[in-house]
């Protein structure tokens, strides 16, 4: 489970389900969906546990050694009980990659006066390369830098090698008309994110683009999560040539400072650009310098998919998923996981088992499942970001996102009852897939359900933190099951001592008549939830 960040806020179902006791379980061996649930125990979820929470696979980070001894350990387990071997069966690894830019040192220099990153100007690490002793004694003030053939700011000259100052948007008359469309809708040079410019700044061989932002803390905070962490890219990125120009957005301090002297200059310029006449201003300093320096860094893992074909509805999945990533070491210290998520991930075992076992029977599922265990998502739900770019099985034949999340503790509210389950998001997107979990739980399980974290006005917003939301962001029905938050969350004594395997085994269970009922039910879930 990732930090909060900051979200929306809205309302779906937040009571409490108390199941009926005084209905019997359904116990009837008959069933194959009992005979096989029957078989999740305590005693294979404590030795799975035990190993993918020991000290010795160092907390799981992705990225490190540890991590891919949890995979190798997942592997091996499944390819034993016969998945990817057995027909119908598969196992598969998904590489992920991902890029992480930041800037080491960021400084601008005018004319001896040292301005700040974040304070005074702002550069995105991932779209420069970098811009040490990036340096001149002139900039072009070239207007919007824009090129068209009724407007031109580069006409009759040269930027190529030159450092390049520019104003956001076009060119307007007195009326807000746009002299390029010649009408009040504004052409693509005013696009926000400035791609037709510096692309074109590129191909013009500029050194360095300087945007005038008159709004730096406005941008900032748009851009928070980006500028004030590392920013993140999907891929191996180190090598890929930019389409861009290097740039950066200066306050309207460091443009004064830049246009020193030349006030008069560049007000004649506003003139003549309100006039639809393209001008520019060579502005003379004794040094604009830069020094943004980039630490670049590739995290790579595995996301490990084990499927189970269907028969007659193959092509549509029913996923299961867990990350088995977590914190790693800090100095000598292990952040073990054994609830974060090594409940989920040993879960996820027990499933594929129970699945396994159903295909020994020749009991195929009508459609198929696919377990998957996602590296990443302490990182920022990279794994099933990931997958969501890149799917496996396409998106519009997934037909649920079941995701299990730490479900080996109990918290406060329930210290004193561990029967009881947090389930989020199962109203969201689809109101079938509610009332299956509801039905199944009173039939087979009669834990209590929680629904307290799903409301879009409770201020975790865990909803947004696992890695069922990029299957919910995509209109895939989801899921969520979550035993909440304890003293040991994110800290190194989340370990195995403290798990409940009874309360997991209970909660094992219901995932499974959860993912036999979908996997066998005549229609899809049907979508009637507002996808956001």
């Amino acid at each position: 489970l990732i930090s909060r960040s900051s979200l929306t806020y809205g309302q779906y179902i937040s009571g409490v389900t108390v199941p009926d006791t005084t209905k019997a379980i359904i116990t009837d061996k008959n069933l194959i969906q009992v005979q096989i649930a029957d078989g999740i125990n305590v005693i294979d979820m404590r030795t799975h546990l035990s190993i993918l929470a020991s000290d010795s696979l160092e907390g799981r980070e992705t990225g490190k050694p540890g991590i891919d001894k949890a995979k190798d350990y997942i592997i091996k387990y499944l390819t034993n009980l016969g998945v990817g071997v057995f027909p119908f069966t598969s196992i598969k690894t998904q590489p992920v990659a991902f890029t992480y830019s930041s800037w080491k040192d960021a400084d601008i220099f005018v004319d001896k006066k040292r301005f700040k990153h974040l304070w005074d100007f702002i550069g995105f690490p991932n779209l420069n390369t970098d811009l040490f002793n990036v340096n001149d004694k002139e900039v072009i003030f070239l207007g919007y830098g824009i090129e068209d053939a009724i407007y031109s700011d580069y006409k009759k000259v040269n930027v190529a090698g030159k450092i390049i100052m520019i104003n956001r948007g076009e060119p307007v008359d007195k009326e807000g008309k746009s002299f390029i469309t010649g009408s009040d809708k504004l052409s693509t040079w005013s696009d926000d994110d400035l791609v037709q410019k510096l692309e074109l700044a590129k191909s013009k061989g500029v050194k360095l683009v300087l945007i005038i932002e008159n709004d730096i803390k406005k941008l900032l905070d748009k851009n928070r999560n980006k500028l004030l962490g590392n920013n993140l890219e999907l891929g191996n990125q180190k090598d890929v040539v930019l389409k861009t120009a290097n740039h950066l957005y200066i306050s309207s301090t460091i443009a004064k400072e830049i246009i020193g002297k030349n006030d008069g200059k560049i007000i004649k310029a506003r003139k003549n650009f309100a006039k639809g006449k393209a001008t520019n201003v060579v502005l003379a300093t004794d040094l604009v310098g830069t020094n943004l320096i980039k630490t670049t860094t590739i995290l790579e893992g595995n996301n490990i998919i084990a499927t189970f074909e269907g028969k007659s509805k193959s092509d549509e999945q029913v996923i299961v998923s867990a990350h088995y990533d977590h914190l790693g070491k800090r100095g000598d210290d292990v952040f073990n996981g054994a609830d974060d998520n090594g409940s989920g991930t040993t879960t996820l075992i027990s499933l594929a088992k129970a699945s396994m076992q159903s295909y020994l029977r020749n009991e195929r599922a009508e459609r198929s499942i696919s377990y998957i265990w996602f590296c990443g998502e302490e990182k920022g739900l990279l794994g099933s970001l990931y997958y969501s770019k890149n799917p496996i099985y396409p998106l519009d034949k997934t037909v649920v996102d079941i995701n299990v999340d730490m479900v080996g503790r109990q918290d406060e509210k329930y210290k004193d009852n561990p029967d009881y389950i947090y389930v989020i998001g199962s109203d969201r997107l689809s109101s079938d897939l509610h009332k299956i979990n509801e039905d199944l739980n009173q039939k087979y399980t009669q834990i209590t359900l929680d629904y307290t974290y799903n409301s879009e006005n409770d201020p975790n917003q865990y909803y947004f933190r696992s890695d069922h939301y990029n299957f919910a962001k995509n209109g895939i029905p989801s899921i969520f099951f979550f035993s909440g938050v304890h003293e040991d969350y994110h800290k190194k004594t989340d370990d195995i001592e403290k798990i409940n395997f009874e309360k997991m085994v209970k909660i094992g269970k219901l995932v499974y008549h959860n993912i036999w009922a979908i996997a066998n039910r005549p229609e899809r879930l049907k979508v009637d939830g507002e996808i956001k």
